[in-house]
């Protein structure tokens, strides 16, 4: 992480963290209750809000490190941890249903499905070490973060027809494929951090 990263790779991370395949199921189980007419208006109004909360942790996050005094290897080390554990769920998900338990009953509002759905912690971590390993560049991670969300947002929005097109094992195999790359990427932001931790005791 402590290398340049372009508008592309960091967009290809944070849609990897977003993990849009994986959250089809998930969606689709929290949904299956709401009438279809109203299904894809409140899959566009929790898209928006995870949109919004991520911007808001993009800009935000610098002035969060400065009030809690962490440092950026403090971060780095963190946040791979964190995308370490959603890695590993995702490769591994427990028996209850998704990387975020059971489902819920009735229409989901913000929690679960924009909160930690789309918007989860590995994604707020991953946009804290953008702004603090590389500052001064707040712009460019948004048109990552706005590339990434789009794409998860076309994912979710085709998520039925998705579901039957490809069915449930192969929605299974391309979101263990993704987490067995987010499990290296959390490697190596943790060794990252670790590196810079030792370099500057």
């Amino acid at each position: 992480m402590h290398t340049q990263m372009t508008i592309l790779s960091a967009g290809v991370m944070l849609f990897l963290i977003l993990d849009p395949l994986g959250n089809i199921p998930f969606f689709l189980s929290l949904l299956k209750d709401v009438p279809p007419r109203r299904r894809r208006w409140v899959m566009v109004r929790e898209l928006l809000i995870a949109l919004a909360v991520l911007v808001a942790f993009l800009l935000g996050g610098q002035l969060l490190l400065h009030i809690m005094q962490l440092k950026q290897e403090s971060v780095s080390i963190a946040g791979g941890i964190v995308l370490f554990l959603i890695a590993i769920k995702m490769v591994f998900p427990p028996r209850d249903g998704g990387i975020f338990g059971p489902p819920g009953q009735g229409e989901p509002f913000i929690v679960p499905l924009a909160i930690p759905g789309v918007a989860g912690p590995s994604a707020m971590a991953a946009l804290l070490l953008l702004t603090t390993t590389q500052p001064g560049r707040e712009l460019e991670w948004g048109l990552a973060l706005f590339l990434a969300w789009l794409a998860t947002a076309v994912i979710l929005l085709s998520s039925t027809w998705l579901f039957r097109l490809l069915g449930e094992s192969v929605l299974t195999a391309l979101e263990r494929v993704m987490g067995m790359l987010l499990i290296a990427l959390s490697v190596q932001m943790f060794l990252g951090g670790l590196e810079a931790y030792l370099h500057a005791a």
